[in-house]
């Protein structure tokens, strides 16, 4: 075997099983390789190369909660795993900025609001919003009891309850272009803009496109009437305008109410044509939670009804609900597992761990601040990022923040610590060389701490391919494993070999190299020191 294969040095048989050891000049030169590709090279996979990826998709009643963290990481890691294969990535946002909910939330601010402003209320303005969605569902639970303690039953009570017929009259006053409504409309939509803007920026999400339901909804009746001639949708006898996919094993789906008032679906029709219109995409991912699973078949059979050529680039990354130990989320109540809460939350718990830890020698406030902020973020989206998407979960802020284990702290310590090494590397003026060619008796963990380098565009294909950042996370995490292991066991300044020592810092760089790369496929910044 070792005569007529060069690259194995050796082998051994256990169990059965042949074991090969591998020739250090194989190593080395699949070093070299590492070494002449730069972290961030495109990994073709021969996947869709025009892109749409719409995520968030936020409701302007409410701020965004622990399920938009996971829609937002998710949809954003997938954008940038697409990129990485070299694909153009459109990064979508719609927002849902109209409709029955969007009226809850303006009754109650007539209501209840006394002219606050988020200033006022010293809140921030998708905080403020949220208060009167709350508030109305509230004071709207009490109008049914009221009319059941009546005689009334509960379907009744619910569409006759004086806030529903409110809320409704007001939708088809936003139809129609009432100007007290659209200036109510416009000032508390601006505030809730401010909000999410705010906390955007702060988890490090972005996009190239936002969509607004308002902007959207009459492409989508222009659709249904298309619809209509085409003999395609049908209408009853009270107006109202229907699709019958019961032959496509789904059921029978209302387009348009009978009032002509549009439905969540009709704005759907108008922006899958509108982003088509606009970037031409030969894949169209939309990042929604499982419980919409129906909801996106019945786009897709509808669009394909309208034999619209896009239909077949509809995909949808169905992604499951997120709980915490104390249960699963509610909005209506004013339960919601608040978003930037949350951020705050992990933040602390990691400037917390740090802490105990004593990682914290010679940095300044402002740099604590930062560091807890990329940890605390870090340990966030790592932990929502390395579940596979379809899977509901369970996020435990204390776990997120651990500085070992399969967390994103971790992962993040493991490059401060090769950062350390390279600043010692320069100090001591360690030589800087890329010609390893003479080095021999390469250590076990070298090897194999290579072999996981070499992993990478294999895992950014798998992931591009499943739509799953889990497979990222996972490898991030078994890089940083592999070169503890390294670490522990080989001497990189105790090394009285200048060239091995060269080796191990160059590979240290590459490893860090690739850990920082990998990380920013999942949306995580790394920290230089810690």
């Amino acid at each position: 075997l070792k005569a007529n294969a060069p690259a194995v040095r050796g082998y051994n048989v256990v169990k059965g099983f042949l074991n090969l050891e591998i020739a250090d000049a194989e190593w080395l030169k699949l070093f070299d390789e590492l070494l002449a590709s730069p972290a961030g090279t495109p990994v073709p996979t021969g996947g869709p190369q025009r892109v749409v990826v719409e995520y968030s998709s936020p409701n302007t009643n409410k701020p965004l909660h622990l399920g938009h963290l996971r829609n937002n990481f998710l949809g954003y890691s997938v954008a940038e795993i697409l990129k990485a294969t070299g694909a153009t990535v459109t990064k979508a946002n719609l927002v849902n900025d109209r409709g029955i909910h969007i009226c809850k939330s303006m009754i109650a601010y007539q209501r209840f609001g006394e002219g606050a402003t988020p200033e006022s209320a010293g809140l921030k303005g998708d905080h403020l919003a949220g208060k009167y969605y709350v508030l109305f569902e509230k004071h709207y639970r009490e109008e049914i009891k009221q009319l059941e303690a009546e005689g009334v039953t509960n379907e009744v009570a619910k569409k006759q309850a004086p806030l529903m017929l409110e809320a409704q009259e007001m939708l088809q006053k936003w139809e129609a272009g009432d100007e007290e409504v659209m200036a109510l409309w416009h000032r508390m939509n601006g505030w809730v803009y401010d909000g999410f803007n705010a906390t955007y920026e702060n988890i490090g999400v972005d996009f190239d496109k936002f969509y607004y339901e308002s902007g959207t909804y009459l492409l989508g009746k222009e659709r249904v009437e298309e619809g209509l001639q085409k003999g395609v949708f049908f209408k009853k006898e009270n107006g109202s305008v229907w699709v019958d996919l019961q032959a496509e094993g789904l059921d029978e789906k209302l387009l348009l109410r009978a009032d002509g008032t549009s439905v969540y679906i009709t704005q759907d029709l108008g922006t899958a044509e509108l982003k088509y219109q606009d970037f031409g995409y030969d894949s169209s991912i939309y990042v929604i939670a499982d419980e919409q699973n129906y909801h996106m078949q019945v786009l897709q059979a509808t669009l394909k009804k309208l034999g619209k050529p896009y239909a077949d680039a509809i995909h949808h990354l169905s992604y499951g609900m997120v709980d915490l130990p104390s249960g699963k989320m509610k909005s209506r109540e004013g339960t919601v597992v608040d978003a930037d809460e949350l951020v705050k939350e992990v933040e602390d718990a990691a400037k917390e761990a740090t802490l105990a830890k004593g990682k914290t020698e010679g940095l300044s406030d402002e740099e604590l601040e930062q560091l807890y902020h990329t940890l605390g973020l870090g340990a966030l989206k790592y932990y929502l990022l390395k579940v596979d998407p379809k899977k509901r979960m369970l996020f435990n802020p204390e776990e997120s923040v651990r500085l070992e284990g399969d967390t994103g702290p971790f992962i993040q310590y493991s490059y401060a610590r090769i950062s350390s090494i390279r600043r010692k590397a320069v100090a001591q003026g360690v030589v800087e060389t890329t010609d390893f060619g003479a080095l021999t008796n390469l250590q076990a963990t070298e090897g194999e701490l290579i072999q996981q380098l070499a992993g990478y565009a294999g895992v950014v294909a798998e992931a591009a391919r499943t739509l799953s950042p889990a497979v990222v996370a996972q490898y991030a995490y078994d890089v940083a494993k592999s070169y503890n292991r390294f670490y522990t066991e080989v001497p990189i300044f105790a090394e009285t070999d200048p060239l091995k020592k060269a080796f191990r810092v160059a590979l240290s760089a590459k490893t860090a190299e690739t850990i920082k790369t990998t990380l920013g496929l999942l949306g995580i910044e790394v920290p230089e020191r810690m």
